[in-house]
């Protein structure tokens, strides 16, 4: 591991360094939520750097700048033993300028839209998100990651940074990582340092108020003011937390809820004598999501059809829609091996998928639709076959793709399968399956395929080498790699016939659909 401390040093590094690139920005003072989100870019980055750096632009003249915690040497010994490659860990003068010249000559500010930051935490810290988007822009620029991990603790932050990202065109997919919590429920801070035991055990308030609120909502209340008044009158045993906002908004947006649709988001920030404290929760109306991973010949979509047609879900099937983009490109008079001409042409392309009924004794695949034509039957032809994996190789087409694909997450009640869908395309998916079985047994299923199709079959040494060696391509490639996501249900189906697969995770889904009821 190298710790860096200028910007020629990183920028040095950088352009040696080859895969893919994971960024954990910090400020220190290290703890187990961050060591989540280094977890979480270990898996799925060849390298990972953590920048620890505290942040002057994004404190106020009365905040705890001086006296927020500071523990380099600890921290960086965390990163080694979490297995970071580099921590990026500058001085303010180093990064906004140049050792010489004081972090009094300002630098220029990234402005975040006003609706973003004008409410929530940025009505009391005039500053702090351009300061925070400053530095993240910064951050991005300089090591170019192909993935930034953020904590949804910090949840009006990261909806700025997506937004930042978007409107910028800045390096990377940000990636939201879920709340580590204490024993307690407390969530987890560099400041909670701040506080002595009876102060942390008082401080779990907070999240027993967003719970009592999500008890509510899973009861069947939506509107904004019960869902408040249910945390309001849960903090009220704690009197020493002052309140300082407690909003029901849009994740994304911030914009403030009166009905929750599809997703809210409750948040709370309070105080508890000098310490600032900020926690959030969720509050989701939508059908769960199933996402299935696992290597291939692991049976994921044969199992992803049926469980969508046993339970009247839809099938997203991601192939179709990389087949229907291909038949699209190829309608279109373009090469596909024309990767400018074809992202030129993926703003003009809608693909739909929508369930063929739920009567059918057979799962059914969906219906495609490209601009409103169907070409369910269109993209099967062997003109489109051909190009298909040259079109999906194309990180211009899975980027755009994915955003479409996630569309259908809004509402959920859909089964995806794919090398990446827990990990990249429905991270936040309520029940996600690594499908897998050993080389050895896929072999033996791709053998038994070959022969019902009375195609040629290898042997079953050949078929292994061959399965072994896409599994390596798979989970070394650049553009999301196939890795088990840490939430994910691991299922070895080398002892399992297709009908006890299906049943376990259908019983899965039923349960999940109780829990939220």
């Amino acid at each position: 591991m190298r710790v860096l401390k200028t910007v020629e040093g990183l920028t040095c590094w950088r352009a040696q360094a080859t895969g893919t690139v994971g960024l954990v920005p910090t400020m220190g003072a290290l703890h187990e939520g961050h060591l989540s989100l280094i977890s979480q870019a270990r898996r799925a980055n060849t390298c990972v750097v953590v920048s620890i750096f505290v942040n002057p632009l994004q404190f106020g003249p009365n905040e705890d700048l001086d006296r927020y915690p500071r523990t380099l040497a600890a921290d960086v010994a965390q990163c080694e033993a979490a297995g970071v490659d580099v921590i990026f860990a500058p001085t303010a003068a180093g990064l906004y300028g140049t050792e010489t010249q004081p972090i009094d000559a300002q630098p220029l500010k990234v402005v975040p839209p006003t609706e973003m930051v004008n409410r929530l935490c940025g009505a009391s810290r005039p500053g702090h998100f351009e300061g925070v988007a400053t530095v993240v822009t910064k951050l991005l620029n300089l090591v170019r990651p192909h993935r930034a991990y953020f904590g949804q603790k910090d949840a009006q932050q990261l909806a700025i940074i997506r937004r930042l990202v978007q409107d910028l065109n800045l390096p990377g997919q940000v990636v939201g990582c879920p709340i580590v919590r204490s024993q307690s429920g407390l969530a987890l801070s560099s400041r909670n340092r701040y506080m002595n035991e009876p102060e942390l055990q008082q401080a779990a308030i907070l999240y027993q108020a967003l719970s009592a609120a999500k008890a509510k909502f899973k009861a069947g209340v939506r509107s904004r003011q019960p869902l408040i008044q249910a945390a309001i009158e849960a903090l009220q045993t704690a009197p020493a937390l002052q309140t300082e906002y407690l909003d029901l908004v849009h994740p994304d947006t911030l914009i403030p809820l009166n009905i929750v649709e599809t997703t809210g988001m409750l948040a709370i920030a309070a105080h508890l004598g000098a310490t600032r404290l900020i926690d959030n929760i969720l509050l989701r109306t939508r059908q769960p999501i199933i996402a299935i991973d696992g290597p291939a010949g692991a049976g994921k979509s044969t199992v992803a059809r049926r469980i969508a047609h046993q339970l009247g879900l839809l099938y997203l099937d991601t192939g179709a829609m990389y087949r229907a983009l291909t038949w699209f490109v190829l309608s279109q008079g373009i090469n596909p091996t024309d990767e400018v001409a074809v992202a030129e042409l993926l703003p003009t392309c809608e693909i739909k998928l929508t369930s063929q009924g739920k009567d059918h004794h057979d799962p059914q695949p969906p219906e495609v639709w490209v601009n409103g034509a169907s070409v369910t039957q269109a993209i099967r032809t062997p003109e489109v076959t051909a190009q298909v994996s040259t079109i999906a190789a194309q990180s211009a087409v899975r980027e755009a793709l994915v955003k479409q694909q996630q569309q259908y997450g809004v509402q959920g009640g859909i089964v995806a399968d794919g090398r990446d869908i827990c990990t990249h395309v429905f991270p936040h998916a309520e029940l996600k399956i690594f499908l897998t079985a050993s080389v050895q047994e896929r072999a033996r299923r791709r053998q038994r395929d070959l022969v019902a199709q009375s195609l040629p079959v290898p042997d079953l040494a050949e078929l292994e080498t061959l399965i072994a060696d896409r599994d390596r391509k798979d989970s070394t490639r650049e553009i999301s790699p196939l890795r088990q996501a840490e939430d994910a249900l691991e299922l070895v189906t080398d002892d399992l016939s297709a009908e006890d697969v299906i049943h376990k995770i259908c019983s899965l889904y039923q349960q999940i659909t109780v829990d939220q009821t």
